[in-house]
């Protein structure tokens, strides 16, 4: 049974939201430039040429046709001659075509042929074979098949990586009780550790940094309230109720922004080596609660 005193910040449900919608769209573009530059641009360069064959037929068989004694026998004879002018490059074809590959049989047709309506020729031959009737515009070369498989390795990457990042949150907690602050790492680092208290970004972007040195050692916990706990009323605002666990049993420097009244009221601040920020809310100006503070105007530059 946990202690009622120790608050227990888990992934959120916005934070896993987000990774796996990241995760699938990633492993989609992955899948799919893998279809691309393994057959699926191929596939299109063998319909691409294959369709050029219809017309190039198509026209052959009207110029021979131009005084009407084209026979059956001839054109029989002549077709069955031809053959698909492929690329000589085979890298941009599929490994199972077979060269040279004769015009489809349904070109050899004399009566099939003669309406000159090879359109409509071509609808049926893809049909019949189950393949799409659309064309490229353009036959797709080596580089832009290599392409495919460029981004399909970048995509691959990034979705390993979102896979990594979020198993690894998953398995993650921030952790605070009355006597430490537990990190996502496990690594507890007890309050008389904790030096400074960055709350500057707690307000509009759910973020705070706890400086510590001391026996636990030197370093910095991140605190991200949109990822571990959150805000939300229903569950009890975790992340709310972490930083004032922390805030109560913390008597280092605090660093936050302070509201003050007329826009024109100048700001109060200590002097310290964090780098000021200027809020978002420009109702607030930076000020930095510590033992001894001095007057001032806010030179801050970033957003907070």
């Amino acid at each position: 049974m946990s202690d009622p005193d120790t608050i227990v910040c888990k992934p959120t449900r916005w934070f896993l939201f987000r990774a796996l919608v990241m995760l699938l769209m990633f492993g989609v573009f992955a899948a799919l430039f893998f279809m691309d530059g393994s057959w699926g641009y191929r596939n299109k360069n063998e319909v691409f040429y294959l369709h050029r064959a219809f017309q190039k037929a198509n026209e052959k068989f009207a110029e021979m046709n131009q005084a009407g004694t084209l026979t059956p026998e001839v054109w029989k004879k002549y077709a069955s001659a031809q053959t698909v002018d492929f690329p000589p490059d085979r890298s941009v074809l599929p490994s199972r075509l077979k060269e040279p590959m004769p015009w489809p049989e349904i070109l050899q047709d004399y009566e099939r042929m003669k309406p000159l309506q090879w359109n409509l020729l071509w609808r049926e031959f893809t049909k019949n074979r189950g393949i799409n009737e659309s064309i490229p515009e353009e036959p797709y070369d080596a580089r832009k098949i290599k392409e495919q498989w460029v981004v399909f390795w970048i995509c691959s990457a990034l979705t390993l990586t979102i896979a990594y990042f979020l198993a690894r949150t998953l398995r993650r907690t921030i952790r605070a009780d009355p006597e430490a602050v537990t990190d996502q790492r496990g690594r507890p680092v007890p309050y008389p550790d904790m030096k400074f208290l960055d709350l500057r970004r707690w307000d509009t972007k759910g973020l705070a940094f706890i400086a510590y040195d001391g026996a636990s050692g030197s370093g910095r916990i991140r605190i991200d309230g949109l990822t571990y706990g959150g805000f939300k009323k229903e569950d009890g605002d975790p992340a709310e109720k972490l930083m004032r666990l922390i805030r109560s049993r913390f008597s280092g420097e605090v660093i936050e922004y302070a509201v003050v009244g007329p826009a024109s009221e100048t700001a109060t601040e200590t002097p310290t080596a964090a780098d000021s920020e200027t809020p978002t809310d420009p109702s607030k100006v930076a000020s930095q609660t510590v033992s001894g503070t001095v007057s001032g105007t806010d030179s801050g530059s970033e957003m907070g």
